[in-house]
């Protein structure tokens, strides 16, 4: 057993174990569904279980993690209906936020943009669907960075995190890394070139096809 005298706690226990459970989640080490014990994450990450105990209410705020009255909490599993719902929220944010790109855009930025659209395209040629769907992440992580728009960005981390499983999981369906990387360099160009009308359309078109993309595999997974 831990020295109890070793194990963060406070706000400094909170935020650790905050941190490192939601990097779980969305890398997928915690799969959904799957019950949080907080002993044994007390155990495992060397905080107390007031700790994880406020973290918990921290990742159930952002929709990361369900309490189940009488069971303890797990991590939440998103449905695709709910992934189409985050996907229609985020066509309007996403949207802002590659015009303000656009109109903000360096040329230093330019280059790094259309550098990341290389590899993503070299990503593709090469058969990599896990490199390019950490590209894709980067991509509009750089964008929103891009934008100024802190409010959306805010938004937009919380609509991601719960979305982040379904995203992993069309990037390693066959073909949709070719569909998609147009619409990426599209979205790219336009910002680059300071278009702001035709940021926001790239993007709008870009997570409408996510749309029609999750809607397929709704129906597939109806049949």
């Amino acid at each position: 057993m831990p020295d109890l005298h070793s194990l963060l706690s406070g706000e400094p226990g909170r935020q650790h174990a905050s941190e490192q459970l939601r990097r779980a989640i969305l890398a997928g080490d915690m799969a959904p569904g799957q019950r949080l014990v907080e002993e044994e994450l007390a155990a495992l990450l060397q905080v107390t279980r007031a700790s994880v105990r406020a973290a918990l209410i921290d990742l159930t705020a952002a929709g990361l993690v369900e309490r189940i009255p009488n069971r303890g909490a797990r991590v939440r599993a998103v449905t695709l209906d709910e992934a189409i719902a985050i996907t229609e929220c985020r066509m309007a944010l996403e949207g802002l936020c590659a015009r303000k790109a656009a109109e903000r855009v360096t040329p230093e930025q330019a280059t790094a943009l259309r550098e990341l659209g290389m590899q993503m395209a070299d990503a593709v040629t090469s058969g990599e669907p896990v490199k390019y769907s950490a590209l894709n992440r980067a991509l509009h992580q750089q964008i929103l960075d891009m934008s100024g728009q802190t409010v959306a960005a805010d938004l937009l981390a919380r609509l991601n995190g719960q979305f982040v499983r379904h995203q992993f999981q069309l990037s390693l369906k066959p073909g949709r890394p070719q569909r998609s990387l147009p619409e990426h360099l599209a979205i790219i160009e336009a910002i680059a070139r300071g278009r702001q009308d035709d940021a926001e359309h790239a993007t709008r078109q870009h997570l409408s096809s996510v749309v029609t993309a999750l809607r397929e595999d709704a129906q597939e997974a109806h049949r």
